[in-house]
Parts: C-alpha cells; sequence; structure tokens
C-alpha cells in the first residue's frame, strides 16, 4: 500500500523543529529532508563560486549567500527551496518569518549524481514563479555552467560554457572564470 505524503502548511512548518545537519526543503506542502552537500563535489565549487562574486560586487549594495536559507516561493500550497547560491541587490531582500520571500538576480545551483532531471526541472518551473531572472546550473561531473535566463516567462537556456568566462546579467562588473571553479 503506497503511503501519501502529508502536506503542512505554512503556519505548521513555521513551528516545526529544526533539523541539524540537514538540508530542508518543502514543495508543495511536502517536507523533503536531504543530506549535508559534498565536499569536493559541491560544497567547494559553491564556494570558490562565492568567493569570486564577494571579490567583485560591492557588499554595501549587493549580498552574495551561500549558507542554507529558505527562499519562499509560494505560501499555500507551501513551496520552500535552498538554492546553493543566490545573489540579491540588498535593496530588494523581502524578509518575513525569518526566511526571503523575493527572488535573488542570480541563483547558482550545483548538480549532485543524485539529482534527478525531474528535480532540477521543478526547480527551476519554482524559480520562475518568483521570477529570477538568471539562473546558472554548475555541472562539476560534465564542468560546464548552463546558464539560463528568465524571458516573458520562463528560464531557457542561452549558453553551455565549459571554459571561458561567465558574466551575471545583474551584475555585469563580475568576470568569473569558469576553470576557477573546479576544486583542482
Amino acid at each position: 500500500m503506497a503511503t501519501v505524503p502529508r502536506v503542512i502548511s505554512y503556519e505548521e512548518w513555521l513551528n516545526l523543529p529544526v533539523v541539524a545537519d540537514a538540508v530542508e526543503e518543502v514543495v508543495n506542502g511536502e517536507l523533503r529532508i536531504m543530506p549535508p552537500n559534498k565536499w569536493e563535489s559541491h560544497a567547494v565549487v559553491v564556494e570558490n563560486l562565492r568567493d569570486a562574486l564577494r571579490a567583485q560586487l560591492d557588499q554595501r549594495t549587493v549580498r552574495v549567500v551561500s549558507s542554507v536559507f529558505g527562499l519562499i516561493i509560494s505560501k499555500d500550497p507551501l513551496t520552500c527551496r535552498v538554492p546553493d547560491l543566490a545573489v540579491f541587490h540588498k535593496e530588494n531582500i523581502v524578509k518575513q518569518d525569518g526566511y526571503i520571500h523575493s527572488a535573488p538576480e542570480l541563483i547558482v545551483e550545483v548538480l549532485s549524481p543524485a539529482n534527478t532531471r525531474r528535480e532540477r526541472e521543478e526547480k527551476l518551473r519554482d524559480y520562475e514563479r518568483i521570477r529570477v531572472p538568471e539562473v546558472w546550473v554548475a555541472s562539476p561531473e560534465a564542468r560546464t555552467v548552463e546558464v539560463l535566463i528568465l524571458d516573458d516567462r520562463s528560464l531557457r537556456t542561452v549558453q553551455i560554457l565549459g571554459q571561458g568566462q561567465i558574466r551575471p546579467r545583474h551584475f555585469p562588473e563580475a568576470t568569473i572564470d569558469i576553470a576557477a571553479i573546479w576544486d583542482e
């Protein structure tokens, strides 16, 4: 007999205890707990990107976030994502109940071997819903970065880079060397 996952509301979720050493997302009211990210294939890539962006962006006006935080996609049904890295213009950040309720200008997701195509597409659709203008999907396995840009309604792939440089649309002062983001 199949079990039906329990759907939780935003209010119920706010009162749940914090789960240590795990990443928690909620998708359409269903709580999903994932293990912490692996070191070389994930965490180091995120930190390398974070360091490169922070070094080139004005920290007085821009926030580069790589720590675990909740990005609310919708309250009903509750969907809360945890991007690997997000870059915000500080003036656009909307905080409520300890979570972010506004779209960053750039999100970076680093793929893990366990990620399924369905999970990736689901997450990208959620980012479309809140109108994230740019998403980078980094693949440590392929050593590529896919650049997706929001058009009228959906995120569309505009580049897949395995070398060279990448520049965020909303932060043109930053240039990232693709080769430098991988842990050698």
